[in-house]
């Protein structure tokens, strides 16, 4: 299979602390580093998130602003994600920084259980978020935590809600959601090859689970999702050194089934993403 394969790195996400690895990245300079180091290992898409001094998250514009500026010039080409998920903020403060113009931003487009909490996604916050996605030019990633997600997604696409062109990412794995199951990942795959055929799709897996959607995806010719947000192990006893060291796992795998690894400009050009200079 020779079908390039886009590697997105989640670089800090909302939960983990350096309480539970120190090589998670907090601060802005901090993100900034770590997401350069993972680009040179073959990243193509960084997955954002901000965080406040005490590490808690937040949503704060002006923190997404200065993440954008460095990543922009210490990563030149990256694609730019950013988060607009419900452990960062509530209601329309979740897209507060999609005035900031980053290439993508993941959207939820329905609610799900979380291990201690419902993930809230109503259906005027999601129309709200798309719309504003539309506003500003930005590509949404879907983040599907279960099947109904997918068919939302699709909906929502053919209606003409979204901006750009349809990207699907498999969430798999967070305990009281959709577990890491085979049989339910092939069964998404030939969902979103029935209803939208020619969609890219990505997945990603919580924790331990991590390596094994990687091969899952990249064996069934998806893209993969990796990073110190969903994961901080490289196994069980082994905290990762670094977002670059669970990139390179990736890439390996890449090498391991035969599927080359996208720089930036193929990566723009599978979804359709044109560079941003400001």
């Amino acid at each position: 299979m020779s079908k390039p394969c886009i590697i997105c790195v989640a670089i800090t996400g909302s939960l983990p602390r350096k309480s539970d690895n120190p090589a998670v990245p907090v601060t802005v300079t901090e993100q900034v580093e770590s997401t350069q180091e993972a680009f040179e290992a073959g990243a193509t898409i960084a997955h954002c998130h901000v965080r406040n001094d005490d590490e808690s998250p937040s949503s704060d514009p002006e923190k997404f602003g200065l993440l954008l500026e460095g990543l922009r010039k210490h990563c030149p080409g990256m694609i730019v994600q950013f988060s607009t998920g419900g452990r960062s903020g509530a209601g329309k403060s979740r897209g507060g920084m999609l005035p900031l113009k980053p290439d993508m931003a993941s959207l939820s487009v329905g609610s799900n259980n979380f291990p201690t909490r419902v993930y809230e996604n109503p259906p005027d916050l999601v129309d709200w978020l798309a719309s504003e996605m539309q506003a500003y030019q930005v590509t949404p990633e879907i983040e599907a935590f279960d099947l109904s997600h997918i068919h939302q997604a699709i909906s929502m696409a053919k209606a003409g809600k979204l901006h750009g062109k349809l990207y699907i990412q498999f969430v798999m794995g967070v305990k009281n959601a959709m577990p890491a199951d085979l049989n339910t990942f092939r069964y998404y795959v030939k969902t979103v090859e029935r209803l939208a055929p020619g969609t890219e799709w990505c997945a990603a897996g919580i924790g331990r689970h991590q390596l094994t959607l990687n091969e899952w995806s990249i064996k069934a010719g998806g893209h993969a999702r990796t990073g110190l947000e969903d994961n901080v192990r490289l196994d069980k006893n082994t905290l990762a050194p670094s977002n670059a060291a669970l990139v390179k796992r990736t890439v390996e795998l890449c090498h391991a089934y035969n599927r080359p690894v996208a720089t930036w400009q193929e990566a723009r050009k599978t979804l359709g993403l044109k560079e941003k200079l400001q």
